[in-house]
Protein backbone atom coordinates (compact mmCIF):
# COMPACT_ATOMS: atom_id res chain seq x y z
CA UNK A 1 0.00 0.00 0.00
CA UNK A 2 0.84 3.69 -0.27
CA UNK A 3 1.25 6.03 2.03
CA UNK A 4 -2.16 7.78 0.89
CA UNK A 5 -3.76 4.57 1.27
CA UNK A 6 -2.45 3.88 4.79
CA UNK A 7 -3.46 7.23 5.98
CA UNK A 8 -7.11 6.35 4.34
CA UNK A 9 -7.44 3.44 6.30
CA UNK A 10 -6.06 4.86 9.28
CA UNK A 11 -8.48 7.54 9.13
CA UNK A 12 -11.07 5.25 8.92
CA UNK A 13 -10.13 3.16 11.83
CA UNK A 14 -10.14 6.69 13.54
CA UNK A 15 -13.82 7.62 12.59
CA UNK A 16 -14.89 3.93 13.49
CA UNK A 17 -12.82 4.40 16.94
CA UNK A 18 -14.51 7.95 17.55
CA UNK A 19 -18.18 6.59 16.36
CA UNK A 20 -18.00 4.19 18.91
CA UNK A 21 -17.36 6.62 21.72
CA UNK A 22 -20.82 8.06 20.53
CA UNK A 23 -18.80 10.47 18.05
CA UNK A 24 -21.17 11.73 14.91
CA UNK A 25 -18.85 12.61 11.88
CA UNK A 26 -19.53 15.38 9.93
CA UNK A 27 -16.46 15.72 7.58
CA UNK A 28 -13.71 13.64 6.72
CA UNK A 29 -10.88 15.40 4.68
CA UNK A 30 -11.59 18.53 4.68
CA UNK A 31 -9.72 20.90 2.53
CA UNK A 32 -9.44 24.61 2.45
CA UNK A 33 -6.91 26.44 0.21
CA UNK A 34 -3.54 25.98 2.54
CA UNK A 35 -4.69 22.98 4.94
CA UNK A 36 -6.91 20.14 5.71
CA UNK A 37 -8.77 18.81 8.10
CA UNK A 38 -8.52 15.11 8.93
CA UNK A 39 -12.32 14.67 10.56
CA UNK A 40 -14.67 17.26 12.01
CA UNK A 41 -16.61 15.95 14.49
CA UNK A 42 -19.17 16.61 16.92
CA UNK A 43 -19.04 14.98 20.58
CA UNK A 44 -22.38 15.74 21.90
CA UNK A 45 -22.78 19.73 21.20
CA UNK A 46 -18.98 20.13 20.99
CA UNK A 47 -17.72 20.34 17.40
CA UNK A 48 -14.61 19.02 17.19
CA UNK A 49 -11.89 19.00 14.83
CA UNK A 50 -9.69 15.50 14.53
CA UNK A 51 -6.07 15.83 13.24
CA UNK A 52 -5.61 11.64 13.02
CA UNK A 53 -1.73 10.65 13.42
CA UNK A 54 0.16 6.97 12.51
CA UNK A 55 3.18 5.89 13.37
CA UNK A 56 3.71 2.17 11.96
CA UNK A 57 6.69 2.16 15.05
CA UNK A 58 7.48 4.05 17.51
CA UNK A 59 11.00 4.39 15.44
CA UNK A 60 10.71 7.85 14.99
CA UNK A 61 9.13 8.97 18.19
CA UNK A 62 5.46 8.32 19.13
CA UNK A 63 2.41 9.46 16.25
CA UNK A 64 1.00 11.77 18.90
CA UNK A 65 4.02 14.36 19.25
CA UNK A 66 4.17 14.56 15.52
CA UNK A 67 1.53 17.81 15.61
CA UNK A 68 3.97 20.50 15.90
CA UNK A 69 3.43 24.11 15.42
CA UNK A 70 2.83 24.74 11.95
CA UNK A 71 0.44 21.93 11.85
CA UNK A 72 -1.54 23.88 14.64
CA UNK A 73 -2.08 27.03 12.89
CA UNK A 74 -2.75 25.28 9.41
CA UNK A 75 -5.47 22.92 10.98
CA UNK A 76 -6.56 26.27 13.42
CA UNK A 77 -7.21 28.46 9.93
CA UNK A 78 -9.00 25.69 8.40
CA UNK A 79 -10.88 25.28 11.05
CA UNK A 80 -12.01 29.20 11.02
CA UNK A 81 -12.87 28.73 7.63
CA UNK A 82 -15.10 25.20 7.73
CA UNK A 83 -16.72 27.63 10.93
CA UNK A 84 -17.55 30.49 8.09
CA UNK A 85 -18.38 28.39 5.36
CA UNK A 86 -20.60 26.20 7.28
CA UNK A 87 -22.44 28.73 9.64
CA UNK A 88 -21.55 27.49 12.80
CA UNK A 89 -23.27 29.42 15.66
CA UNK A 90 -20.56 31.37 17.65
CA UNK A 91 -21.50 29.97 20.59
CA UNK A 92 -20.81 26.64 20.01
CA UNK A 93 -18.36 24.76 21.97
CA UNK A 94 -15.38 23.68 19.83
CA UNK A 95 -12.25 21.96 20.59
CA UNK A 96 -9.11 20.59 18.49
CA UNK A 97 -8.45 16.62 19.26
CA UNK A 98 -5.27 14.08 18.19
CA UNK A 99 -6.08 10.77 17.09
CA UNK A 100 -2.54 9.07 17.22
CA UNK A 101 -1.76 5.74 16.62
CA UNK A 102 1.30 4.06 17.03
CA UNK A 103 0.87 0.52 15.05
CA UNK A 104 -2.23 -1.28 16.57
CA UNK A 105 -2.39 1.36 19.87
CA UNK A 106 -4.81 3.73 19.58
CA UNK A 107 -4.32 6.60 21.96
CA UNK A 108 -7.72 9.76 21.93
CA UNK A 109 -6.23 12.84 23.13
CA UNK A 110 -9.29 14.97 23.55
CA UNK A 111 -8.81 19.06 24.01
CA UNK A 112 -4.83 17.88 22.54
CA UNK A 113 -4.29 21.99 21.41
CA UNK A 114 -5.63 25.56 21.02
CA UNK A 115 -6.05 27.01 17.89
CA UNK A 116 -3.56 30.07 17.01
Amino acid sequence: MNRRQIGSEKEALACQYLEDKGYRIVATNYRCRTAEIDIVAYDGDALVFVEVKYRKTAACGESSYAVDLKKIRNISRCARYYIYKEGVWPDTPMRFDVVAIDGERVLHVENAFEAV
